[in-house]
Order: structure tokens, then C-alpha cells, then sequence
């Protein structure tokens, strides 16, 4: 069992979620976070100030086995080739040691 991470602006969520949907991952969670690009020099001084420098973006994961990691990166790559924008879907796979 691995935990796959996806984050994305807000405008791919119902992309993603029909990505998750064809990789056969029924079980999933969503959280909303904002995404930096080239942080701006007042957010270290001042951190509340950052919200109107962040892209609203939204964080999906899961724990699933690598056959069905495989199926959603592969769809993710497809979906960014196809993009007509500068924000790919990024995702990241971490192996999980133990859980209960």
C-alpha cells in the first residue's frame, strides 16, 4: 500500500476526480490548500499578506496499491500533454511503512 498525493488549481477538480474514477481509486480525500509559484519577498515578512499571491488549488490522496497508481499517472500525463495552460497536475507516490 503506497499514499498518492495530486494537487492541482480548483478549475481541475471535477478532471481529476473523473481521473481517479478510470484508475479504479473509489477511495479518496480532498482538501483545499493554496499553491505558491515563486514566493512573493512580503510574505516572509508579513505571512498573512500571502492569500492574493496564492493560487487557489486543491490537494486529493489516496492509499491504493501501484497497479492503480500506474492507471492514474498515466491518465494524469495524458491530461497535462492536453493542457492548454501553464498548471500540469502534479502527483507524488510515498511508500507507507506501517498503518492500522
Amino acid at each position: 500500500m503506497k499514499l498518492v498525493l495530486v494537487t492541482a488549481v480548483e478549475e481541475f477538480q471535477k478532471n481529476i476526480l473523473k481521473i481517479f474514477k478510470k484508475a479504479a481509486i473509489k477511495n479518496l480525500s480532498i482538501t483545499e490548500i493554496n499553491g505558491f509559484k515563486n514566493i512573493p519577498a512580503e510574505i516572509s515578512s508579513n505571512w498573512f499578506s500571502a492569500g492574493k499571491n496564492s493560487n487557489e488549488s486543491t490537494l486529493f490522496f489516496s492509499f491504493t496499491d501501484d497497479e492503480h497508481i500506474d492507471v492514474l499517472f498515466n491518465l494524469i500525463t495524458e491530461f497535462n500533454k492536453n493542457m492548454e495552460t501553464n498548471n500540469p497536475i502534479k502527483g507524488v507516490v510515498l511508500p507507507i511503512e506501517r498503518f492500522i
